[in-house]
């Protein structure tokens, strides 16, 4: 027994040796993350749990909501967090022995022969023998795997760190999810309007067509005027069917988005209502908040903790290993004499690496490669977000520009629209400078709901790149196993 504590204090020592590195974060300094970002921007940033609350557009929120909670991209997000969930419950199960039981039953019966005859004292004889005879035995064993040098912890590490890593990236997987219905329903209310200019350039046009008509029957113009008339309608209304198919593509998109049929959002999306219009400006913080933030840059740092983690796996089994294995077991003819003898063992066996061909070493060099591409993976993705930070800025500093560019321009075509439709009408100019006039005027109202409807995306696009559209204070988790009330299973 002496020798058995000795060891086992022996192994509880070294069972506090762990190989490896320990993982560390890495400052924004390491990462090269700049104090500021290298274009203007409110330094202050505003919640963005819920950005979409801040274009004040119930429909858009309600579809947002409805994607974060049904999307099939989530979904299967979702499942993969609750697969790296399982992973970590069976690397946790490693910390802990094994333990099985066993039982069993047996008996045994003589079919033929196998009798004694023996003669009796009073002289005479008795056949015995050939009987059965029952068999019960209990059994239990367990197993121990010690991880001496910490194989079993870094396993554990690894799987945690894992596990977080797939929380972000269902995070990452969300946010896209949102950013691309709000898109998507800035393109549908876009191609509204659209429509709705071409179909109000068109009643212009028949219009101007038939005062075409009249003039040339009064003799005043010559049918020129007419066939540049039917030319100027027949474009405008060629354009029609091109707008009401991406308008069709919009809405189908934004129905598999919220995972219903394509057509399913067509009631809902019918009326025609103006492109959403968030806030002019929207504060972006300061570089070293995207490492918070962003979940795919939380999510490169969490992987980067798994490899490392690995190296000290790898490293682990070049150094003994100890297993301590036991077990208890009894027999009895019949159940009342089961626990009087009791037999039990107990083994601890040590193995050591000696000959691989290099096989384990290559093994710790393997996974310190990976540890390095993970740290370069990592890098990466801040600066992508940074990147991403920056080109929103300044795509929603253009979109700003050009809007305010573009509604200047739309006031001056329609002011020459009706001055060039009161002069044709009194016969003060051709038809030619008309036609060009309108078709400025339907590009002008083109361009500047497209101005508006970018500047709706720049912010989506801003938010998006934040990081914003959900709590980043929590780490995701995977949510409960449901058991069924018929077999207890999930």
């Amino acid at each position: 027994m002496r020798r058995l504590r000795a060891s086992l204090l022996l192994a509880a020592a070294l069972g506090g040796c762990t190989v490896g590195p320990d993982y560390r974060l890495r400052t924004a300094a390491e990462l090269d993350v700049p104090d500021g970002f290298s274009v203007t921007a409110a330094p202050t940033r505003e919640d963005l749990t819920r950005w979409w609350r801040s274009f004040d557009d119930p429909v858009l929120g309600d579809l947002v909501e409805q994607a974060a909670a049904a999307n099939l991209d989530v979904a299967q997000a979702t499942a993969r967090l609750r697969q790296a969930r399982e992973a970590l419950v069976q690397s946790r199960a490693t910390l802990l022995p094994t333990v099985n039981g066993s039982g069993g039953f047996s008996r045994s019966e003589t079919l033929r022969g196998g009798q004694t005859l023996i003669t009796l004292p009073d002289g005479t004889t008795q056949s015995i023998g050939g009987g059965g005879g029952s068999n019960f035995s209990l059994g239990l064993d367990a197993q121990y795997q010690l991880g001496l040098f910490g194989e079993v912890r870094r396993t554990v590490e690894a799987s945690r760190a894992q596990y977080e890593a797939s929380g972000f990236d269902q995070a990452t997987v969300l946010l896209s999810v949102q950013a691309e219905v709000a898109r998507n329903y800035v393109l549908a209310r876009l191609y509204q309007l659209q429509l709705a200019n071409a179909r109000d350039s068109l009643a212009l046009q028949d219009d101007n067509l038939e005062i075409a008509g009249f003039r040339v029957q009064a003799g005043l113009v010559s049918s020129l005027d007419q066939e540049q008339a039917r030319v100027q309608r027949a474009q405008t209304a060629a354009s029609v069917p091109q707008i009401e198919q991406q308008y069709n593509a919009a809405v189908s998109r934004l129905g598999v988005l919220t995972a219903q049929a394509p057509g399913a959002l067509k009631p809902m999306l019918s009326a025609t209502k103006p492109i959403p219009r968030g806030p002019q400006t929207a504060g972006v913080g300061i570089p070293a908040d995207v490492l918070r933030q962003r979940p795919d840059v939380r999510a490169a740092e969490r992987t980067l903790a798994a490899v490392t983690a690995q190296i000290g796996v790898a490293k682990a089994a070049l150094y003994p290993a100890l297993a301590i294995s036991g077990n208890i077991n009894t027999n009895a003819g019949n159940l009342g004499g089961l626990f009087e003898t009791l037999t039990g063992g107990l083994f601890a066996g040590l193995t050591q690496a000696i000959f691989n061909g290099g096989r384990l070493n290559s093994q710790v060099r393997s996974a310190e490669a990976a540890t390095d591409a993970a740290l370069a993976a990592y890098k990466q993705a801040v600066l992508t977000a940074l990147e991403e930070v920056e080109n929103a800025v300044v795509a929603l500093r253009t979109a700003e520009t050009r809007e305010r560019e573009f509604a200047v321009a739309l006031e001056a075509a329609n002011n020459s629209a009706i001055l060039s439709r009161s002069q044709y009408r009194t016969g003060l100019t051709d038809f030619t400078t008309l036609s060009q006039q309108e078709a400025s005027l339907l590009s002008a109202r083109n361009s500047a709901a497209q101005a508006r409807a970018d500047h709706a995306t720049a912010l989506v696009q801003l938010y998006t790149a934040l990081g914003g559209g959900w709590d980043s204070s929590v780490t995701p988790q995977a949510p409960e196993p449901q058991r069924s009330s018929q077999d207890g299973t999930r």
